[in-house]
């Protein structure tokens, strides 16, 4: 049998976590298929990725904006052949996995770090602070993968047959009303390979812009910002890293101005570098930093983004 992985389309294109949810598949099954719900163009971005050997592609309205009461119903019609099905620990994945599981009467395994047997994970609790080696005992398995843990599989290399398929349809019960996104030219917070994080102490969001803005511009870097950041209004939700937030793993993480509530090193401690800027010295932040300064931050930033 064969592994299904979800993929999650950007119009034309596949996210970046869904190459790392194939890595995941291809260490449970040799075979690994992909689910597109979306253009043609997604459909056949998704035949291209090494190691996918078919591309099971749902278009038309209903699929077309990844619904999960649309979605879900069509993927547990196609689970007869398969042992298990993947999809990115997203907000997307975490909003149609949940209910593919229901239907299928069988628990998820969410998150999932490595991959140590057939049936056997590990994955993060407690904020992190634990791992769990977990093992399933269901018939199918439901799987969520934290993308940060997996390398992303080759974007070309594949050449995948795409087959049809189709469901129900629409379940008259949700709609897409429209997309509210954040546009920038920036690289997409969780695949960047240098994050500038900011926290609550930049006051507001006029001071965040003055300060973080300039440091991520000379980087090439995505801007991060902690719950508190977000909670008060600086920066959009999509900035926000942590538990509840976007989890990442970038080369370098800048933190400036942010203290490191378990909250947020729940989101950004499996970084490569970890840079922090704090005037506390007892900030918990230095305690996973690589490299530390205590200093303010309006002195420090513009300091070092001057010299870079």
């Amino acid at each position: 049998m064969t592994a299904l992985v979800i993929a999650e389309p950007h119009g034309d294109t596949l996210a970046d976590a869904t190459l790392s949810a194939v890595t995941a598949a291809t260490k449970l099954d040799d075979e690994v298929h992909i689910f597109v719900a979306g253009s043609q163009g997604a459909a056949d971005a998704a035949a291209r990725i090494a190691g996918v050997s078919k591309v099971l592609h749902a278009d038309g309205d209903a699929y077309a904006h990844m619904l999960a009461e649309n979605v879900a119903p069509l993927i547990v019609s196609l689970m007869d052949g398969y042992d298990a099905v993947l999809a990115p620990a997203t907000t997307t994945g975490k909003n149609v996995l949940p209910r593919v599981a229901a239907k299928l009467d069988v628990m998820q395994v969410s998150d999932i770090i490595s991959v140590e047997g057939p049936k056997t994970f590990t994955r993060p609790i407690y904020a992190g602070n634990a791992i769990a080696t977990v093992e399933s005992s269901d018939p199918k398995l439901v799987i969520t993968v934290r993308t940060t843990a997996f390398d992303k599989a080759e974007a070309e290399g594949g050449s995948a047959s795409i087959e049809a398929v189709s469901g129900e349809g629409a379940a008259g019960i949700s709609e897409f009303v429209k997309l509210d996104a954040v546009e920038s030219e920036r690289p997409e917070l969780t695949s960047a390979s240098v994050v500038v994080s900011g926290g609550r102490a930049l006051k507001d969001a006029e001071t965040f812009e003055q300060y973080i803005t300039p440091l991520a511009d000379k980087l090439g870097a995505a801007i991060g910002a902690s719950r508190a950041a977000v909670d008060a209004g600086y920066v959009p939700n999509d900035y926000q890293v942590g538990q509840t937030g976007k989890i990442v793993a970038p080369e370098v993480y800048i933190a400036v101005g942010i203290s490191g509530a378990i909250q947020h090193l729940a989101g950004m401690k499996d970084s490569k570098v970890i840079i922090a800027i704090n005037k506390d010295p007892d900030a918990p932040i230095f305690q996973v930093a690589d490299l530390g300064l205590v200093a303010d931050l309006y002195n420090a930033v513009p300091e070092l983004t001057e010299k870079l």
